[in-house]
C-alpha cells in the first residue's frame, strides 16, 4: 500500500521533471515512478500525469523490453498519425473548389473568409468521398488564409431565384475581363454615418480620461442629415478614391 509520503513526494518529482519532459521521456518517468511505487502504482502516477493507465504501461514495456526511439526523435519512425491532406491528396483542393465560390473579404488583404459553416463543408466534402472532421477542416481553412466571419448585413431585401446565377455570371465576366487586361471597377457604399456630435463607430487618438463629448440621443441634425461614403476600386490596377456625400431627410 502506498504511503501519503510516497504520494507526496512522487507528485512533487513529477511537478519538478514536467516542464523539461518530452513525449517520450514523460512516459518513461511515469512508468519508473510508478514502478517504485509498487501496487497501486500506475493508478496512483495517472492522476498525478494526467496520462492513461494504458500510457503507463507502454512505458513499463519500454522499460522491460530496452525499447526507445532513435536519436533525435520522440516517436519511432512512422509513429503518430499522418496529416489528412497527406492521406487525401484531392482534399485540399475540392475544399477550395467548395469555399472559393462563396468567398468575401477586401480585396486589398490577402486574408479572406468564408460563409460556409465547418460542418456544411464536411457534408459537402463527404459527398466528394471525403472522410473528415470539422476540426480538420478548420485548420485547413486557417492555413489556405481563411478565418471565422459571422454572416451580417449581407443580403438586400428577399431572395431572388435567379440571384445565385447572377453573381456567378459577374464573377465570370469579372475573370473574363481581367484576363484580357480590361478593367474592372469594384464600387461599395459603406455606412452611414450621424454628422455632427453624435457617437459613431470607431476610436482615435486623446489624452487618457478625456473622451470626446457627445449627443446622449442620436436624433438625426436637420442641418446636417447623414453623410454617405461610398468608394471605387480599380481591380486590375490596384487604385481607388473615396467619395463622401450627403443625404437629406
Amino acid at each position: 500500500m502506498i504511503r501519503s509520503g510516497q504520494g507526496r513526494a512522487a507528485r512533487q518529482r513529477y511537478r519538478e521533471m514536467a516542464p523539461v519532459l518530452n513525449e517520450q521521456s514523460r512516459r518513461r518517468f511515469v512508468a519508473l515512478e510508478a514502478r517504485a511505487l509498487g501496487r497501486g502504482g500506475v493508478s496512483l502516477m495517472a492522476r498525478i500525469s494526467g496520462l492513461a493507465r494504458s500510457t503507463i504501461y507502454h512505458g513499463l514495456l519500454d522499460i522491460r523490453h530496452k525499447v526507445s526511439a532513435p536519436a533525435g526523435r520522440i516517436r519511432n519512425p512512422g509513429g503518430g498519425r499522418k496529416k489528412k491532406p497527406i492521406e487525401d491528396a484531392s482534399l485540399v483542393s475540392d475544399l477550395k473548389g467548395l469555399v472559393e465560390p462563396v468567398t468575401r473579404g477586401d480585396p486589398m488583404q490577402p486574408l479572406l473568409w468564408t460563409t460556409r459553416s465547418l460542418r456544411n463543408l464536411v457534408r459537402e466534402l463527404a459527398k466528394k468521398g471525403h472522410k473528415v472532421c470539422p476540426t480538420v477542416v478548420g485548420a485547413l481553412l486557417r492555413g489556405m488564409g481563411y478565418r471565422l466571419q459571422a454572416n451580417s448585413k449581407t443580403r438586400e431585401g428577399s431572395k431572388h431565384i435567379d440571384r445565385e446565377a447572377q453573381f456567378q455570371y459577374i464573377n465570370t465576366q469579372a475573370k473574363a475581363f481581367l484576363a484580357a487586361h480590361e478593367p474592372v471597377i469594384s464600387v461599395d457604399t459603406k455606412k452611414k454615418e450621424l454628422v455632427g456630435n453624435f457617437k459613431n463607430n470607431g476610436r482615435e487618438w486623446r489624452r487618457k480620461g478625456r473622451p470626446e463629448l457627445v449627443n446622449v440621443h442620436d436624433f438625426i441634425d436637420p442641418k446636417l442629415s447623414r453623410a454617405v461614403p461610398y468608394g471605387v476600386y480599380d481591380i486590375t490596377n490596384n487604385v481607388g478614391w473615396i467619395s463622401v456625400g450627403k443625404m437629406s431627410r
